[in-house]
């Protein structure tokens, strides 16, 4: 089984840790048994990385699920992190279209599709990306990259039950204290955490990561 294929298998919750910004994080979070892990590339993010400074991701190849993520950016940057063997898995996590997303269908490139739900009508469009997942967050206009904020988890549960064949990723002020309720209401794919796994932006709190780990019973 492929990491990608682990990450989305729908019998477990699996964890992603994004906005990671340092390679000793990073291996941590392997030791500590988390899935995936999140880099940001969009450069207006607080914890914002850039491709350069992320080499420190090729020797992670085949440890853990490395995702990419991305706003609104040309594809030729994802593509070529992909090329390099930086990344995985690309995210989009702007305003994109389904057209937008056509590059890495065509290319066959596993990606993850982010979408701010408010009700389920913003989740309309969700099917035309063909993504690998859709990612669930908050919903706040012009704010990239979460907010911390949690929103209606009835509207990912009337979309689950709509489209069963495509797995969820929630997101969206997921901490210790509430990610076992995340899961057990939504049983999505995974979840994902940013801000409620970090001493500070970008810089993780293995407490934190540990404890979402354990109301995951892993």
């Amino acid at each position: 089984m492929t990491l990608l294929a682990r990450f989305l298998d729908p019998s477990f919750v699996s964890l992603k840790v994004c906005g990671v910004t340092m390679g000793d994080d990073a291996l941590r979070l392997i030791e500590a048994g988390v899935d995936a892990l999140g880099v940001n590339f969009w450069p207006q993010s607080k914890r914002y990385i850039a491709p350069e400074q992320a080499t420190w991701l090729q020797s992670l190849d085949g440890r853990i699920l490395r995702v990419g993520v991305f706003v609104n950016e040309d594809p030729e940057l994802p593509l070529r992190l992909i090329q390099q063997g930086l990344i995985d898995v690309v995210q989009l996590h702007g305003d994109e279209s389904p057209a937008d997303a056509s590059p890495y269908r065509e290319a066959g490139i596993p990606f993850i599709k982010a979408i701010g739900v408010k009700t389920l009508e913003d989740l309309k469009q969700a099917t035309a990306f063909h993504a690998s997942a859709i990612l669930l967050d908050a919903h706040a206009p012009g704010i990239y990259g979460g907010t911390g904020e949690t929103f209606d988890w009835n509207a990912a549960l009337d979309f689950k039950k709509q489209h069963p064949e495509i797995p969820i990723i929630l997101a969206g002020g997921i901490v210790p204290d509430n990610a076992a309720l995340a899961a057990t209401t939504v049983m999505p794919a995974a979840l994902d955490v940013a801000s409620g796994a970090e001493l500070a932006p970008g810089i993780k709190d293995f407490d934190k990561v540990a404890a979402l780990l354990a109301a995951l019973h892993r």
